[in-house]
């Protein structure tokens, strides 16, 4: 019987139909003596192997390998293997000798050695054990998993011995004979097309089996030898059309093939010099229709034409026209693989400057420009893919800078982007772009404006000078180029900043009270000057200009070339003689010029970037984050901003780590505290330990220049954190002490920020206070303490962190704080501070926290607000001032309403230190016995309302401290009861709960009668003479009209409200009625914040009164405005005061102009929405309240501000199938078509996404079929039921026409009533034109008869 290998190979697709003449059962046989007999067989001739006897023993092994042991499998594989070897190399020998007829003799041979090998293959792929995905066990020693080491095992599924066996040790051997077979000159043996390709699918198949296994094509050496076997096959063998099939299928069927294969074409083209098959691939998936719905099939050929184009991208650059066909595909991850090949290919074509021609230097910027056109995709992923592509790119410094101004550019819009991660990707490539920026040779790679400004406009005027020499003999060619940069000066030329920093001749890092000079000036100038690096353009004028523009000097005409025949004689010497400095100062305006560009691109990216550091995506906040660090190490102005507005993320309670994209990422204030480290307090090289405790301390002081009450607080809090870790070194906290407390010259916001920065070290630790009290006593409340309120201010500030500023733990009855007896000198000092003779404005603040340090450290500090008080009110009525009131009401002020603190500057610098009085206090009779200096009484108000305030809560602190008194007494009574035994212990101990509750009880009650009768009533109280005075004052604004006293008075009578409820009920329609008639704004704003106190201690009191606090939203006042909204909505949200119908003033405030009070009215809904059915049981106020009456919006507001609200709502489908008949009951009844429209369109917000919803719109059509004749009626509704289309409901339909029909009804309709309404006006006409024609007559007669008398009685 013939061997026909191409019939065996296809018998062979059925292994159990598969006819063996002599076949042998292994269960039966034995298998050991039958093998071994075949193998000795072939071992001494290789061509035994075509003798059926030897033949039949090895295919009937193959045939029943699950029943054969391992040794017996391996033992085969050794001797297929040993035989091929050797026919193997018989062959190569004859080949090589021409024996054309020895050769030929191993034909058979070969093929009996190949049918046996893919069948062994197919036969191990079948008794293999472990799944496929099971993963390599880590390399070891041998256990029950076989051998380790990243090899995977497979044991016999049905092996009766036990045994467990496994080829994939033999896969790279078996490969790599297969590798030399290939290397045959397979045409010369098998002459036919059948034959050879018969033969070359024994070789092939085994290799295209292994791809298969996931697991095989993760272990190096056997990917190497299945791709080296698929190349020989394509480069000798013509195997080109099938590994293209096979390929094709490969990337359709198995995901894990997609790089694989695309290592195996790149591995072709670059090793085997055959790239058509390569491009015969890419041109069948550039043909290819990728479905926008299928996920699986185009994220393989994807990953295939990312990873082509990285191995091997002048392979795809030539198929690339084909395949930007796929820009255009449905499926967006063929899309994003695209861009990522464009990358690539960029990159090659910038690797290699020289060899680059002209078509590959015009092909760069049109990648560039079609990267950068994909930021506009329909897909997030691919926007993304673009700036992530895009980023890479940017470490090929300097190659292309026009294509970094457009990437810039681009970037910077995509800041704007819906989707967190593009915008994300957005500042990642802007970060990209300052850290590898190609403007670093000059300056020493900062990025200051002013500098390179500077630079500029000096290039520009040497230019004109040179090119006044020269005339106009020197012609420009880049006339473009020209244009764009004055375009680009234009654009940005006011961005700079209005004032050069001043060269200092002392380091930058060295505090000024190290400094021997003495400065005058209180600006703190010198120390909000950031250290700047040296900048020397003058050494090296020869490294100015770039690679690029010396390259394109030689692709076209300079501007330094002449035209000769329009020049004199002389004028071409002196042309010439001005070339080379002509180009040289061109060139380097060019640099300038575009630098210039990108650091206004830059900063014009910096406020998109700030807002988005409040986002709720943390990956582009730590993006953020990082950005404005980079930015500010490269000197730009606009980074200052970005650092205070990151400051207050140290609040972000997130700061766990997370992952994403396998990195690791830092929670948001770890990110944050990371940041500021690195800018403020890491050493810097090259410095010594005095000059960086130097740098580090005046880093921190500067931190408190020019801040906002808010970034002071977040400060605070950053360095307490920064305390807490041991981060703050000894030395920097003296440093600090040195600044504070020397007796040198230092502007006033140096010392200023130092104690600052102290308290907020001690809210940490209270010993960095402790040793320093005298200090603090004799500098900041001294004479420098005297001349600089705001100094005192900060030093009352640290002083309050003296009593250890301890956590209040709710519940608990333990006070860790200190104090301190009242005769401490902190105390006289204090004392000293309020009661010292000032007319400034900060003497309040000052005032304010003096009277807090007293509160938070004294024993008694009632006792000495008590005498301060006394004080106040002598000096305020005593009978020597009135001469001064009178000098002072002398001087007229015109304006009854102005502050005496509005001119503090001129105020404090006036001889006399007094401002105006208005002129109606101005004559020296009503300077007589009832008069008196109207800011001093002003300051003693002031101070009388504080201590009320804080008398409350040193109340507070009393009642805690005797039921803790009351705590330990009865705790130590039940032990001692307890200690009696027995069960007259256990009922005394009952007893005693029962009597210690009762305790606690009365003192609450007792403590709250103090508070309501005793503060403001009681007959021994120092407070009760000063109420009646505050009503009185507060109440008459035409006799009292000095601004000082009226903020100061309202303020103090405010904090009144907030003692007593008594108080509070009978004097707060003032407090209404001066927030409806006062014209200063601080004092409206003032009574909003505290009437958001006087709600938190009686609720019910501002609760009946709340309309009035709703007209704060309709302030014309920005600040009021912004007070009220956020007192509302603390108000509201802690469920202080009900809502009655006024949502609605809160919604006008989501369609603000203001962007500050529509984020706070979106953030107060968002945070409603979160109460059960809040919004949902206004939602027919809010409605009502918008589009009728006199609170009325206007259609287009009305709309968008109800698109936001009913976001909220569409979550809950009952609310919303209620909704959908309230509304279509109000059809019913509103009469006027506005209200129709607007309840049509809050119809048509709802999501209708079940068939509930449905029915309720169809049932309601009575209610509005009649209103369908208004287009925007109808269209909302239709708009509607078009989108519950995919409901199932069979009336759908049917509605649908009864729509059309009532609608056409109603058309109708309302055109009859046009006809007759005009018809009725016409007949009216009529009947009144007689009327009038007889009126008119009976006119004239009357006229004549008028005449007639007058002739009679002349």
């Amino acid at each position: 019987m013939t061997f026909e290998l191409q019939e065996e190979i296809q018998a062979l697709q059925d292994n159990d139909k598969y006819h063996i003449e002599n076949e042998y059962d292994p269960t039966e046989e034995d298998v050991e003596r039958l093998l071994e007999a075949a193998v000795e067989a072939v071992a001494e001739s290789s061509e035994s192997i075509t003798a059926p006897d030897v033949f039949d023993v090895y295919r009937s092994l193959l045939k029943r390998s699950k029943d054969v042991s391992g040794p017996i499998m391996s033992k085969l594989l050794d001797s297929i293997s040993s035989g091929l070897q050797t026919e193997l190399d018989a062959t190569m020998h004859d080949v090589e000798r021409g024996d054309q007829q020895g050769y030929m003799s191993h034909k058979i041979p070969l093929e009996h050695f190949g049918f046996l090998l893919l069948w062994f293959v197919s036969a191990a792929e079948q008794v293999k054990g472990p799944e496929e995905d099971d993963a390599p066990a880590p390399k070891g020693r041998k256990g029950r998993s076989g051998k380790t080491g990243g090899k995977a095992v497979y044991r016999g599924a049905a092996n009766q011995k036990g045994e467990a066996w496994t080829w994939i040790d033999q896969m790279p051997t078996t490969l790599t004979l297969i590798s030399k077979v290939l290397r045959l000159q397979t045409q010369r043996i098998w002459t036919t097309t059948a034959e050879r390709e018969a033969f070359l699918t024994c070789m092939t198949r085994p290799a295209y089996q292994i791809t298969e296994s996931e697991v095989y094509m993760k272990i190096e050496p056997i990917k190497n030898g299945v791709l080296k076997i698929i190349c020989l096959a394509v480069k000798h063998h013509g195997h080109s059309m099938a590994a293209q099939v096979a390929i094709m299928q490969n990337l359709q069927f198995y995901e894990h093939l997609a790089e694989p294969m695309a290592e195996c074409l790149s591995f072709l083209a670059n090793d085997f010099d055959h790239a058509q098959l390569g491009d015969e691939v890419l041109r069948e998936i550039a043909g290819k229709t990728f479905n926008g719905q299928d996920q699986k099939g185009p994220r393989v050929f994807a990953k295939f034409l990312v990873k082509f184009a990285e191995l091997s991208p002048r392979s795809v650059l030539k198929q690339l026209s084909l395949l930007l066909n796929q820009l255009d595909s449905e499926s967006y991850p063929i899309r994003v693989a695209l861009v990522e090949v464009i990358g690539h290919l960029i990159k090659e074509l910038g690797s290699d400057e020289q060899q680059q021609n002209q078509n590959q230097k015009q092909q760069v910027p049109a990648l560039y420009e079609l990267l950068i056109t994909r930021l506009l995709d329909l897909s997030s992923y691919v926007r993304t893919k673009v700036l992530q592509v895009l980023s890479k790119l940017c470490d090929e410094r300097g190659k292309y800078p026009k294509q970094r101004l457009l990437i810039t550019s681009a970037a910077g819009s995509a800041l704007s982007d819906k989707v967190a991660s593009t915008r994300k990707g957005a500042v990642s490539l802007l970060i990209k772009l300052l850290v590898t920026h190609p403007y670093g040779r000059i300056h020493g790679g900062l990025l200051e404006e002013s500098v390179f400004e500077s630079e500029y406009n000096a290039i520009k005027e040497e230019l004109a000078k040179l090119e006044d020499q020269v005339g106009k003999a020197v012609q420009r060619n880049d006339e473009d180029d020209v244009e764009n940069d004055e375009e680009a000066e234009g654009e940005g030329g006011g961005t700079g900043p209005s004032e050069k920093k001043r060269k200092r001749s002392k380091s930058d890092d060295e505090m000024d009270v190290d400094s021997e000079e003495k400065e005058d000036n209180i600006g703190g100038d010198t120390e909000e000057d950031e250290p700047s690096m040296d900048v020397d353009g003058e050494d090296d004028e020869q490294a100015t200009p770039r690679k690029k523009s010396k390259k394109r000097s030689k692709l076209g005409p300079r501007k330094s070339q002449l035209d000769m025949s329009a020049l004199s004689n002389e004028q071409a010497a002196l042309a010439s003689l001005e070339t080379n400095e002509m180009k040289l100062l061109d060139l380097r305006r060019r640099y300038y010029a575009e630098a210039l560009n990108f650091i206004r691109l830059i900063e014009n990216c910096m406020d998109p970037i700030g807002e988005l550091l409040g986002s709720t995506h943390k990956a582009e906040v730590l993006e953020a984050i990082d950005f404005f660090r980079v930015a500010h190490e490269y000197h730009f102005e606009s980074a200052k901003i970005g650092l205070k507005k990151m400051m207050h993320l140290v609040w972000t309670k997130d700061n766990s780590n997370s992952s994403e994209e396998g990195n690791e990422i830092k929670g948001i204030r770890s990110r944050l505290l990371e940041c500021y480290k690195n800018i403020y307090f890491e050493p810097l090289p090259d410095l010594t330990p005095k000059e960086q405790v130097n740098r580090i301390a005046k880093n921190m002081i500067e931190l408190t220049y020019d801040a906002t009450l808010a970034e002071l607080t977040s400060l605070e809090e950053m360095m307490r954190i920064m305390m807490d870790d041991n981060q703050v070194h000894p030395d920097i906290q003296a440093k600090l002490w040195q600044v504070y407390s020397t007796n040198k010259q230092l502007p006033k916001a140096q010392r200023r920020g130092a104690i600052a920065i102290l308290g907020m070290l001690a809210l940490a630790k209270r010993s960095v206070l402790t040793d320093r009290v005298d200090t603090m006593l004799k500098t900041g409340l001294g004479p420098l303490g005297k001349t600089d309120l705001t100094l005192a201010r900060y030093t009352c500030v640290a002083l309050q962190r003296l009593n250890g500023s301890a956590k209040k733990v709710k519940g608990s009855l333990s006070d860790k704080t200190v104090r301190l007896e009242m005769d401490n000198a902190i105390f006289r000092r204090l004392q000293a501070v309020i009661e010292m003779p000032c007319r400034s404005k900060d003497w309040f603040g000052l005032a304010e926290q003096a009277i807090n340090a007293i509160y938070a450290l004294g024993e008694h500090p009632d006792i000495l607000c008590n005498e301060i008080i006394k004080k106040l009110t002598v000096r305020a009525f005593s009978e020597d001032r009135k001469p001064k009131v009178g000098t002072e009401t002398q001087l007229a002020d015109k304006d009854p309403d102005a502050m005496d603190e509005d001119h503090l500057e001129d105020v404090t610098q006036d001889s006399d230190g007094v401002t105006p009085v208005p002129d109606t206090q101005s004559s020296d009779k009503e300077a007589g016995s009832d008069m008196g200096d109207a800011f001093e009484l002003s300051q003693l108000l002031f101070v009388v309302g504080h201590v009320a305030i804080k008398q409350i809560v040193f109340l507070e602190l009393v009642e805690r401290e005797w039921k803790r008194q009351k705590d330990e007494k009865q705790a130590a009574e039940k032990q001692a009861a307890a200690s009696k035994g027995g069960p007259q212990g256990s009922k005394d101990g009952e007893e005693l709960d029962q009597v210690a509750g009762n305790a606690e009880d009365e003192i609450g009650e007792r403590i709250g009668a103090v508070r309501e009768t005793e503060l403001l009533y009681g007959e021994q109280s120092l407070l009760a003479i000063y109420g009646p005075m505050l009503v009185h004052i507060c109440g008459s604004p035409h006799k009292f009209k000095n601004r000082t006293l009226r903020a100061a008075a309202t303020l103090s009578f405010s904090k009144f409200l907030c003692v007593s409820s008594q108080f509070c009920d009978t004097h707060h329609r003032l407090l209404f009625k001066i927030l409806e008639t006062s014209r200063d704004a601080d004092i409206r704003s003032n009574i909003v914040i505290a009437l958001g106190d006087v709600a938190v201690s009686f609720s019910n009191i501002i609760d009946e009164n709340s309309n009035e606090l709703y007209k704060g939203l309709s302030d014309k006042n920005l600040v009021v405005k912004k007070n009220t909204l956020m007192v509302l909505t603390h108000l509201i949200l802690n469920g202080m005061i009900k809502v009655k119908g006024q949502l609605g003033e809160m919604a006008k405030c989501l369609e603000d102009p203001e962007p500050r009070i529509a984020d706070l009215a979106k953030l107060f809904f968002k945070e409603l929405s979160t109460k059960e059915n809040a919004i949902y049981n206004n939602l027919p106020d809010v409605i009502s309240h918008l589009s009728t009456g006199a609170h009325a919006v206007d259609e287009e507001t009305f709309q968008s501000t109800l698109k936001y609200i009913f976001t909220f709502v569409e979550k809950q489908e009952k609310q919303a199938e209620n909704i959908v008949e309230k509304l279509c009951q109000r059809f019913h009844l509103s009469e006027e078509p506005r209200q129709w429209r607007d309840v049509a369109y809050c119809l048509s917000l709802l999501p209708f996404k079940s068939e509930r919803s449905v029915k309720k719109l169809i049932e309601g059509l009575q209610f509005y079929r009649d209103k369908l004749h208004e287009p925007k009626n109808h269209r909302c509704v239709q708009a509607r039921s078009n989108k519950s289309k995919d409901k199932p409901d069979s009336d759908l339909d049917e509605f649908e026409k009864i729509l059309e029909e009532h609608r056409a009804q109603g058309e109708e309709d309302h055109a009859l009533e046009k006809r007759v309404g005009k018809k009725k006006v016409a007949a009216a006409r009529k009947r009144a034109a007689p009327a009038r024609k007889s009126t008119r007559g009976k006119k004239a007669v009357a006229a004549l008869d008028g005449n007639d008398d007058d002739q009679y009685e002349d």
